[in-house]
């Protein structure tokens, strides 16, 4: 199998994915999808001889989203309704599509792994942490800092949003934490 054709069944898994994150009702299963389609994204990048991009796709994106979505959950304070639902969306039917994409990736990995030397060919520049580090701390700087600003916006906005809910849901009535 040529590197070309991989790199589309990881692209092809990736928008899947992705189309998949955006339509998909449940927040538990679209995070699932979300994963998936950075790690094909890490994939494609891996395929493109860039196996340091490929590492930070998936440590710093697919491993932050994970810690990031145990933080959300952590700071909208579910309660025991929510638990029940939530146990009753994580059926075995909600992983299907999931595990299905995902073993397409691991098929793909084990196949690079067999046949390094398809990959690493010479029409390829392998991009090194150098490289990158001179890229993100040079021309790209203004770039990176507006990003940094605006994921931190996006963490004070819902912590914000999430205070709201909880300081409305004492208001109301709600469970009564301090005594």
């Amino acid at each position: 199998m040529s590197e070309l054709i991989l790199f589309y069944l990881s692209s092809a898994v990736a928008v899947i994915a992705s189309l998949l994150v955006v339509t998909n009702k449940n927040a538990v299963h679209a995070l699932l999808y979300l994963v998936v389609s950075l790690l094909a994204l890490a994939m494609s990048f891996y395929l493109l001889g860039a196996p340091f991009a490929a590492a930070l796709q998936i440590i710093v994106y697919a491993g932050a989203i994970m810690v990031l979505f145990v933080f959300a959950v952590m700071l909208f304070n579910i309660s025991k309704e929510d638990i029940v639902r939530e146990s009753q969306w994580l059926s075995w039917q909600g992983w299907i599509g999931p595990a299905a994409l995902a073993m397409v990736l691991l098929a793909e990995i084990v196949l690079v792994i067999q046949q390094p030397a398809a990959v690493a060919t010479n029409t390829v520049t392998l991009v090194d942490a150098r490289a990158v580090g001179s890229l993100l701390f040079g021309p790209y700087l203004l770039a990176v800092e507006i990003a940094s600003f605006l994921l931190l916006a996006g963490l004070v906005g819902g912590y914000h949003l999430a205070k709201s809910l909880v300081d409305s849901s004492d208001t109301k009535g709600g469970v009564d934490d301090h005594s």
